[in-house]
């Protein structure tokens, strides 16, 4: 078992990562003194190989076990699937000392984490994440949220979990293309915080994708050390935490212009972040060889680096400019000097992005 603590102050909390340990959380989750009445919220997917053990440990630790199953996708990350979650609660008559369980990937962890932020105006979740993308990005660090047709995660809070407990375990489940698209994530740490972990990852391509489990427990470790970091430096994104969004400005526009169906979110991040390094490299702060370097790595785990052609780039400016990413007007991007380390500019014009579909 490995643990990582993520400080902030009174809502501080502990990630932790083993294998094989989903049975052992009704146990854990008596140390926080919730209420007897407790939801687990998943879908139909993750429910079928982990719903049954999940409900047999919180129901075998005593808990009154509400479940609430919506259905698998970005598409259902919306107001009105959280609507959904609220009646369910207000039925079963969760209180103000319940928690919600998320089980599942971001979508998931998500929804959740927003619908317990605005329930009787908040109360406690805790997250088990069951794709690499959640274990290493969404399910640490407090946001939640859902989507508009207009824009990704628009509407959201921050509300920080009580406990994130991952489970290795979960990823042999998992279809190949979510667990590369998770990697998407696990090479922006490496990009904008780590070399060494970026290094690890071109030299350890076979184990990772063969799903060596010490090598897993490496990324997914690495990762939520980097996150737990930044985000205890800087929990509501007021500056350094913004670096986590590298790849993710013009990669959220992607998302919206395909209806959330194309790609998954590790892939149109991964477009991002090769686009997001050529910017860095039009504007002389990426050497040339730097941003091959990170192509080739996202070739490697087979994540797309191009623009899609049937992505006009005005309509891509337009995206960009609803994101939460652009304040008065100007878009705010990550844009690397070298692998491991980022800078966060606002000078990038529309003239800029323009040449890219060059």
């Amino acid at each position: 078992m490995q643990k990582i603590r993520v400080e902030l102050e009174e809502r501080s909390y502990s990630i932790i990562i083993g294998n094989r340990v989903l049975h052992d959380l009704g146990e854990i989750l008596e140390e926080f003194a919730f209420s007897s009445k407790i939801a687990l919220i998943s879908n139909p997917t993750v429910y079928q190989f982990y719903g049954e053990k999940i409900s047999g440990t919180l129901k075998d630790a005593g808990y009154d076990l509400t479940e609430v199953i919506i259905p698998d996708g970005e598409e259902y990350k919306s107001l009105a699937y959280t609507e959904k979650i609220y009646a369910s609660l207000l039925n079963a008559k969760l209180d103000r000392k319940s928690a919600l369980i998320a089980l599942g990937g971001g979508v998931i962890g998500d929804i959740t984490g927003f619908a317990a932020s605005t329930y009787m105006r908040g109360i406690d979740f805790v997250q088990v994440p069951t794709t690499l993308l959640a274990q290493v990005d969404s399910s640490v660090g407090g946001k939640t949220g859902v989507n508009h047709p207009l824009g990704k995660n628009m509407i959201g809070t921050f509300w920080q979990p009580r406990l994130v407990w991952i489970d290795t375990a979960t990823l042999a489940t998992l279809p190949r293309r979510e667990f590369l698209s998770g990697l998407g994530e696990v090479i922006k740490y490496g990009v904008i915080w780590d070399e060494n972990l970026f290094a690890f990852l071109e030299t350890n391509r076979d184990e990772i994708v063969n799903l060596d489990a010490m090598s897993l427990t490496h990324i997914i470790k690495r990762s939520c050390e980097i996150k737990a970091e930044v985000v205890s430096k800087d929990e509501r994104e007021s500056g350094l935490r913004a670096i986590l969004n590298f790849g993710h400005t013009i990669g959220h526009a992607i998302e919206t212009l395909t209806g959330y169906k194309k790609y998954l979110h590790g892939e149109a991040v991964a477009i991002g972040m090769y686009m997001e390094a050529k910017l860095s490299h039009q504007v002389g702060l990426l050497k040339n060889e730097e941003g091959l370097r990170i192509k080739a790595l996202i070739d490697s785990y087979e994540l797309p680096s191009a623009l899609p052609d049937d992505i006009e780039i005005n309509d891509l400016l337009e995206t960009m400019q609803i994101d939460k990413k652009t304040v008065a007007g100007k878009m705010h991007f990550v844009l690397p000097e070298k692998v491991g380390e980022v800078r966060i500019s606002s000078e990038i014009t529309a003239e800029d992005i323009r040449t890219l579909a060059l």
